[in-house]
């Protein structure tokens, strides 16, 4: 089986919301792919008619060339993890995998590996049911990496993990893809991303805003741009601006600079008396160029002072448009 997921022009409408509007990419075999966008993006969505858990209104989904729902056998084709609570919590964790690894035709001792693989050893024989949220994403994990799948598709699985655990799951997938598999995460940490993936795919109002490397994007949202460090940030920024600059504050006594040369820079803060300690190139990060990719597709946003029961309903419909 081609180690592939394609998404052609999904199309999804939920009442009067379009999740999809046309979404499109495709993850190729031998790297990590990241799926990123703002709550309501339709990056669940998109996840869920890939394995045949929603139906779209058009456009075709396919794992390895064909849809989720003609696979025999599944498991040996794609693991999926949407969701770590997704269990019967009565179950001790083996018994878990062992139900599944059944259903599959797989055999018990690919339960043990798995278990071993994840870090689940000594919690194995216990109920799941009692298992901490980073126990049951590996718990989760391990059910996709049951099959010995050539496709995986992990949504947020990070979350709940312990330091440990994410530099852990950081080289587990890593190594995954390096076999030549085709590895899709989803993850609001643009942090791990950058650390662990190799492309990225942004969405925003169910599109594709971007479909690049990690590399290139943080090269595009790094041109043009400079770091100035200095005590005197307002005047600063002051003198910058009346240049025509566009200067954005940043952490502690630094501007990024959009607009002016560095030499043209340093010219004019020592014509207006500015200190300062550095002018170099901006090095932008991964969150950097999600934010300015994102910005006008962020659909939830928070107003300035709101009251903890309007940032509970917005938190609820957040979720509800996921």
């Amino acid at each position: 089986m081609e180690a592939t997921i394609e998404v052609i022009g999904l199309r999804k409408r939920f009442g009067r919301t379009m999740a999809l509007d046309g979404m499109s990419f495709r993850v190729t075999p031998g790297q990590v792919t990241g799926f990123v966008g703002p709550n309501g993006a339709g990056k669940s969505t998109t996840m869920r008619v890939i394995l045949g858990l929603d139906a779209a209104d058009e456009g075709t989904a396919l794992v390895g060339g064909r849809p989720y729902p003609s696979l025999r056998n599944p498991l040996s084709h794609v693991g999926a993890l949407l969701d770590a609570a997704a269990l019967q919590p009565s179950r001790t964790g083996r018994n878990h995998l062992l139900w599944l690894a059944h259903s599959q035709g797989l055999p018990a001792r690919r339960v043990d590996e798995v278990i071993e693989q994840v870090g689940l050893r000594s919690a194995a024989r216990r109920k799941a049911g009692g298992y901490s949220l980073g126990m049951r994403q590996r718990l989760g994990i391990a059910a996709a990496l049951l099959g010995d799948p050539p496709v995986l598709m992990l949504d947020e699985p990070v979350n709940g993990l312990d330091p440990e655990g994410i530099v852990w799951i950081r080289g587990l997938l890593r190594s995954l893809a390096a076999e030549g598999r085709a590895v899709l995460i989803s993850s609001h940490l643009m942090s791990e991303l950058q650390d662990t993936a190799d492309h990225l795919v942004v969405v925003g109002r169910g599109r594709v805003v971007a479909d690049t490397s990690v590399a290139d994007l943080i090269a595009t949202a790094s041109s043009g741009r400079v770091t100035l460090r200095t005590t005197a940030r307002s005047e600063a920024m002051t003198a910058l601006a009346h240049a025509g600059a566009t200067v954005a504050a940043g952490d502690r006594d630094t501007i990024t600079v959009s607009g002016l040369e560095a030499e043209r820079i340093v010219t004019l803060l020592n014509a207006n008396a500015v200190p300062f300690s550095e002018v170099a190139a901006h090095r932008a990060t991964l969150e950097d160029a999600y934010m300015d990719l994102t910005r006008d597709a962020v659909e939830f946003r928070a107003a300035t002072g709101v009251t903890t029961g309007t940032a509970t309903g917005a938190a609820a419909g957040q979720e509800a448009a996921r």
